[in-house]
């Protein structure tokens, strides 16, 4: 019995000798797997790529660190037959290791053209790509729309980027600005990029980083034959060879469709020209390993340019296909939700105007009512008056009646003697004033009370426009926006296309109208980098600058690029070159 409980346990034993555990780490997360001994570095890796979703995986490799050097897992040959780390877990980087010539024509998988973003722009911030302050305020823009969408003054309120790192250090320190003043340009810039996707951001950045001089660049130290101590770059187009101050621009460079073969002995490179009236030129590196890297690399790179310059595969050619239509759907399904923000926002107005307009009216109404208060206040007012003024005028005329009957009795006493008629007819000339005084003061009266009887009448007159006025107002019919219909209501809700023919043909056509675009957009990039340059150039501390930056100046001033520089080095003929390289 427990001779075979041992022999359980050694097979179990043998069983987990047989397998070992790998990290992967990726530029967001890290990954772990439980490997067979007999794997090879594919099985790894393709194992990988299926769980980021990835299909796109000749741009991407293995790496891990070895003897102060990096190195990229081999895929044909097994593991733990390779020279990796014994350490459990085995460490591996999940990174781009072939650059394309172009981000926007080659990739077409986002999972791809994130995995880029993410790895250029961690290059970036790390100076491993040297990058002009302008174009780093820019890219900056463009990684904070990745992040956060279009931008909202409302939400990207000032010091949301403060605990973002969005600028080389160098840049920081080459200018005397605070992380306010850097803050406000990068969010003028991130407000003019409203209405891109995430990807879309992601692929401005690639298209800017990718016409930055180190970019997708691998360097590595070389002596010549003469012993002179230089630098090789390895990129998508070719052979690149450096003065080891000046990482820039190259001295000369080899095209792969100008390299026939690429060999190595112990430290000694060599690398024939197609043309067979150039010499084999030759150089030495430091390490045995180097040149392993160096071959690798080159292989990998020089593949990936004759295939470029093929007919696409037919996997490569559905992946394509498969991207546009994605492509086509995503912008129907955008333009459809611009539609109805565009519709909400409209319909927001409306109702903000509708709002408006009812604070007028009940404003209008409340005026309205006030006057109508004030004018029935007038009327009753009037009315009194009007009524006193006719009991006044009854009550002269009963004197002025009274004081006519005393006359006639005076005339009548008046017949009784002289000196009464004297005196009588002394009190009838003041009883006659005096009734023509009242005559005059009841005439008055009417004519007040008259006049307070018209008044009373255009009292009630405006009584009645204010009450009509109201009515009016009230019965009015709710404003409706042109072009808005009452029921209007949205959903976000059951959003599905059914795509036709017409409507691929028709979005393709938006496409490729967006290609065409494309220049006119680089101008206006252009544009943008020398407004940024010329903002910021008075803040500069010259004294700060590094011999890149110099160098990069130099450059701008000449008018030099990286492609105006390839193409002008290119038109020398392959021997000279071969000989200028021996000569350095």
């Amino acid at each position: 019995m427990a001779s075979v409980l041992a022999q359980g346990f050694n097979l179990l034993m043998k069983k987990q000798s047989k397998q070992f555990r790998v990290r992967i780490s990726t530029m967001e997360s890290d990954m772990e797997f439980s490997c067979e001994a007999k794997w090879k570095g594919k099985d790894l890796f393709d194992i990988v790529c299926r769980n980021l979703g990835l299909r796109e995986t000749w741009f991407f490799g293995l790496q891990y660190d070895i003897k102060d050097t990096i190195s990229w897992l081999k895929m044909e040959k097994r593991i733990l037959n390779q020279d990796v780390p014994r350490e459990e877990p085995i460490t591996f980087k999940f990174m781009v290791k072939f650059y394309p010539e172009n981000a926007e024509e080659e990739m077409v998988q986002d999972i791809t053209q994130h995995l880029f973003f993410l790895q250029v722009k961690k290059k970036i911030l790390e100076e491993e790509i040297h990058c002009p302050p302008e174009a780093s305020v820019l890219l900056a823009s463009y990684a904070v729309h990745a992040k956060y969408g279009d931008y909202d003054p409302s939400i990207h309120t000032p010091g949301f980027l403060s605990q973002e790192e969005l600028l080389p250090k160098r840049v920081i320190n080459l200018y005397q600005m605070t992380a306010e003043m850097w803050e406000e340009r990068i969010t003028a810039c991130y407000a003019e990029h409203r209405g891109r996707t995430r990807e879309e951001a992601e692929m401005e950045y690639l298209k800017i980083a990718q016409d930055l001089d180190m970019y997708g660049v691998n360097y590595f130290s070389i002596r010549n034959k003469k012993g002179t101590d230089l630098l090789l770059g390895v990129d998508a187009l070719g052979l690149h060879i450096f003065g080891t101050d000046n990482r820039l621009t190259p001295k000369c460079s080899f095209p792969w469709n100008e390299i026939r073969n690429i060999s190595y002995s112990d430290k000694k490179f060599a690398i024939t020209p197609l043309d067979k009236k150039a010499n084999v030129f030759k150089f030495n590196s430091s390490r045995l390993c180097v040149n392993k890297l160096i071959l690798q690399l080159c292989i990998g790179n020089h593949d990936l340019f004759i295939r470029r310059r093929r007919i696409d595969s037919l996997e490569v050619q559905q992946m394509k296909a498969q991207a546009r239509e994605e492509r086509a759907r995503k912008q129907a399904e955008r333009q459809h939700l611009q539609r109805e923000k565009q519709l909400r926002e409209e319909a927001e107005r409306a109702r903000d105007q509708l709002e408006r307009r009812l604070i007028l009216l009940e404003d209008e109404a409340h005026m309205a009512n006030e006057a109508l208060l004030l004018s029935e206040q007038m009327a009753d007012l009037l009315a009194e008056k009007a009524q006193v003024a006719e009991e006044e005028a009854k009550l002269l005329a009963q004197k002025a009646a009274e004081t006519e009957t005393e006359m006639q009795r005076i005339k009548v006493t008046a017949m009784l003697g002289r000196e009464e008629q004297r005196l009588m007819e002394q009190k009838m000339l003041e009883t006659e004033m005096l009734a023509l005084k009242m005559a005059e003061e009841s005439e008055r009266r009417m004519k007040e009370a008259e006049q307070l009887k018209q008044d009373l009448q255009e009292a009630k007159e405006s009584e009645r426009r204010a009450k009509h006025k109201l009515v009016e107002i009230t019965s009015r019919p709710v404003y409706t926006p042109d072009g808005l219909p009452p029921d209007l209501s949205f959903s976000r809700e059951n959003l599905s296309f059914d795509f036709k023919d017409t409507d691929m043909k028709r979005l393709s056509m938006e496409i490729e109208k967006e290609k065409v675009e494309y220049l006119e957009k680089s101008k206006h990039l252009q544009q943008q980098l020398n407004e940024l340059k010329t903002e910021i150039e008075s803040l500069k501390l010259k004294e700060k600058e590094t011999p890149l930056d110099i160098i990069h100046n130099q450059n701008v001033e000449q008018g030099m690029s990286k492609q105006s520089n390839f193409k002008k080095l290119t038109l020398q003929s392959t021997k000279s070159r071969v000989a200028v390289f021996e000569e350095l």
